[in-house]
């Protein structure tokens, strides 16, 4: 410390000093840069490397799909105004037989034109080679599945293709732009062991589905400015005769909407969660630079007198708060970097991308370090402007004690009659009350952490809940190529195991409300459905009306409509028309955007004879091999999807998530409240140390002196405790919100034993830190205490 400043000498010993102190805040602060940078990273990590492995790859902007087209239409569809590229395939689902596997896996066949690499979403390869665009038994899989089965460039599986069961020899692994996140039909979380990717020969698979000279499938690119709902409308109208079931954008997609979903995530952390951090650190600082202030009056006054500024004096003390933020925003950002790259590469396995471009650039840092260093600025400012204030004769007498009157709080207690040490307890607290406040304030945003946390439990045991247990109570779910009669389903009662049966249909529509529109999947059942049912949020099983159409709640707002209200239903299906239908309920759900509709009505209104586009069953569970070898063998299925395997793997997912999610969160919440508790106890002690010590004079015992210290402490966190629970319920709801779309919504359902749970985590954490700061009694020096003067 030679050649140093006097006041920098100064500056760092208290520093030295404080050190624990200091170190308490530092680590509250560093949490929200952490969570700022982190969440940012993740974001920037999966943008970027999705950016580059969609341009890399050429990911189509425009996909639409038909029944069966002519590829003699592709040169009016290239004469299309903006296209770029338009490339057509063959596409369709199969059941595969794969070894040693009991359970019927599906496969997604993709043609390769003969041509050579696919002009757009191009696979790219991982292992071994693409098939040979000669060969009619030759795949290439996505890597995922291959991995997930033990698969290597040579093995073989079987694969019943329109009817015909075919071994088929792998040549190789890939992963494509289109698959980043995988699901198969019906399915709301990938299945690498049941679902696959099978690139196949375009002449192989046109043989496959019957579609030589033909396509089923289209994937186009655009030129930059293009307005692309004018290219959707002219596709449209080239593809209905074709059986075009609507063209759409890259947004709509299913892998991209949720890459898309859970960046939508991400940045709505990053705009909720830091600000608490940074509030309760300028807080902190507050409290502690203001008792520091206190104690050293005489020093201000001495160093006034001796000719240093005010200027210099404030600066004294806003430094010594900065150098807790710095101490801060280095941790924060050293973890931040790690648990931001560590993150990233689990997103990516998650999503299937085939690298990881993590690179944060100089801004988020920046941006961190800038807020750290305001807020500790913003929370010493006060405390520092009073120092420099201080007129040094004034500075240098001890301060005016502080003038109490008697309220009605204190009658009160006399009238109570607590014991001494209660009665000190409950005084402190009443004559501080703007630091009472914003200590239960601090606390309360550790309590809500830990709520908005611990509520993706309850709000993901509320969509499985839903999901799995009330409106999907079969056991499997049988997928048709096309529609079939409603007749048909008879014929399956007879596969081995199958206890109930049950037909519903799926028809692809565009809801209208004026200029708002939406194309949605409409579910048709019949009203006495019992397999699949219509549940809405508060547990309530809907019957669709004989007339009208039920709409989930998200889409009528995005169509803004109320149930009386009418919207334009043009199918694209059946018979391709136009109806106008009255919204008879809206409904709550959690997974998609619901329209649901009764069957009978339906095909009266398309003048048919009832069909079903899948089959709902149950399966006595001691029949599954044989009822999986039976499907094996059905030349008219292509997929199934097995409820009691998806609920499992949707646990898994959730449950792995979580568990890393609220081991931060938890973290985190024990910092918020080291950091408050901690400071807050240490303050009292240095202000209450000469009345401490004048009561163990009088013959009080150490426990009842600790429990004056300790009991403020745990008073101030109890009382935190429905101020947390309020803040983390508001949290939980803004978060709910920001991650409502298409896709899913989040269910706003806090469970008692949450409250109870955080609660718990916080009050632990309070006590440990009052008596951390509780062993100084021990220590204290009852004769060098009484000597300091008041």
């Amino acid at each position: 410390m030679v050649g140093l400043h006097a006041l920098d000498k100064k500056l760092l010993r208290d520093f030295k000093r404080l050190w624990t102190q200091a170190l308490a805040i530092a680590l509250v602060l560093a949490c929200g840069v952490m969570i700022l940078l982190t969440a940012f990273g993740m974001y920037r990590a999966l943008e970027e490397t999705r950016a580059a492995y969609y341009e890399r790859n050429r990911f189509a902007d425009i996909f639409a799909s038909t029944r069966r087209a002519p590829l003699t239409l592709m040169p009016e569809i290239e004469e299309i105004p903006g296209i770029l590229v338009a490339e057509p395939r063959v596409s369709g689902l199969v059941i595969l037989d794969l070894p040693n596997r009991v359970e019927t896996a599906v496969g997604q066949v993709l043609s390769l034109p003969a041509s050579g690499e696919p002009r757009l979403n191009v696979p790219l390869l991982r292992s071994g080679r693409a098939p040979d665009p000669d060969a009619p038994d030759e795949i290439m899989v996505n890597e995922p599945f291959a991995e997930a089965n033990g698969y290597v460039p040579g093995d073989t599986i079987e694969a019943n293709l329109n009817g015909r069961k075919r071994t088929l020899t792998i040549t190789g692994t890939a992963l494509s732009p289109e698959f980043i996140y995988t699901l198969g039909p019906g399915a709301m979380m990938p299945d690498n062991e049941g679902f696959g990717i099978l690139w196949m020969p375009e002449r192989a698979a046109a043989a496959a589905f019957d579609m030589t000279g033909a396509f089923n499938d289209l994937s186009l690119t655009v030129a930059a400015g293009t307005e692309k709902k004018e290219v959707l409308d002219r596709l449209d109208a080239l593809l209905e005769p074709y059986g075009g079931i609507g063209a759409q954008t890259r947004e709509t997609q299913q892998s991209h909407a949720f890459v898309d979903g859970e960046l939508k995530q991400l940045r709505t952390m990053s705009m909720i969660l830091p600000p608490i951090f940074f509030a309760i650190s300028a807080f902190l600082v507050n409290m502690v630079i203001g008792r520091i202030v206190t104690l050293e009056r005489e020093e201000i006054g001495l160093l006034k007198a001796i000719g240093y500024s005010d200027i210099e004096i404030c600066v004294h003390y806003l430094m010594l708060a900065a150098l807790t933020a710095v101490l801060g925003i280095l941790i924060g950002w050293a973890v931040g970097a790690y648990l931001g790259a560590g993150l990233a590469r689990l997103y990516a396995r998650f999503f299937d991308f085939p690298y990881l471009i993590f690179r944060v650039p100089v801004a988020p840092y920046a941006l961190s370090g800038l807020l750290g260093l305001a807020t500790a600025a913003l929370g010493a400012i006060r405390a520092a402007l009073a120092a420099a204030r201080m007129e040094p004769a004034v500075a240098m007498q001890p301060p005016a004690p502080p003038r109490f009157s008697r309220s009605l709080f204190d009658r009160l207690l006399t009238a109570l009659r607590p014991s001494q040490p209660v009665m000190m307890i409950l005084r402190s607290l009443a004559r501080w009350p703007v630091r009472t406040a914003l200590s239960i304030l601090g606390i309360g945003f550790s309590v809500s952490i830990l709520v908005s946390s611990y509520f993706f439990d309850d709000a993901m045991d509320k969509m499985m809940d839903t999901a799995f247990y009330q409106s999907n109570r079969q056991d499997a779910v049988l997928i048709f190529p096309h529609d079939i009669p409603e007749a048909a389903l008879e014929d399956l009662r007879t596969l081995p195991g199958v206890m109930q049966i049950e037909g519903q249909q799926f028809d692809v529509a565009v809801l209208r409300n004026g200029h708002l529109e939406k194309r949605v999947s409409i579910e048709a059942r019949r009203s006495d459905t019992d397999l699949s049912r219509v549940v809405d949020g508060k547990g309530g099983v809907l019957s669709a009306p004989k007339e009208g159409i039920i709409l989930a709640d998200r889409l009528a707002r995005q169509l803004n409509v109320i149930p009386g209200d009418t919207v334009q239903v043009d199918f694209l299906t059946g018979r391709r028309e136009s109806f106008d239908i009255v919204v008879s309920d809206t409904i709550e759900t959690y997974i998609g955007l619901g329209a649901y509709m009764d069957a009978e009505t339906l095909n009266r209104m398309f003048r048919q004879a009832p069909r079903t586009s899948v089959a709902n069953v149950t399966v006595d569970e001691a029949a599954l091999p044989a009822f999986h070898a039976a499907l094996k063998e059905m030349p008219t299925l292509s997929g199934t999807v097995m409820l009691n395997d998806m609920r499992q793997s949707f646990e898994d997912t959730i449950n792995e998530n979580v568990v890393i999610m609220q081991t931060i969160y938890i973290t985190v919440a024990a910092l918020i409240t080291i950091g408050v508790t901690y400071n807050g106890a240490r303050i009292h002690l240095s202000e209450r140390a000469r009345e401490l010590a004048s009561l163990r004079i009088l013959g009080f015992t150490r426990a009842e002196v600790s429990f004056i210290l300790v009991g403020e402490s745990m008073i101030i966190a109890i009382l935190a405790q429905p101020v947390g629970w309020l803040i983390g319920m508001g949290i939980a709801a803004a978060l709910a919100l920001g991650f409502e779309s298409d896709l899913y919504a989040i269910p706003f359902v806090i469970q008692p034993a949450t409250f109870a749970r955080a609660s718990l985590i916080v009050l632990a954490t309070a006590l440990a830190s009052a008596l951390v700061v509780r062993r100084r009694l021990d220590t204290l020096d009852l004769v060098a205490v009484m000597k300091t003067r008041e």
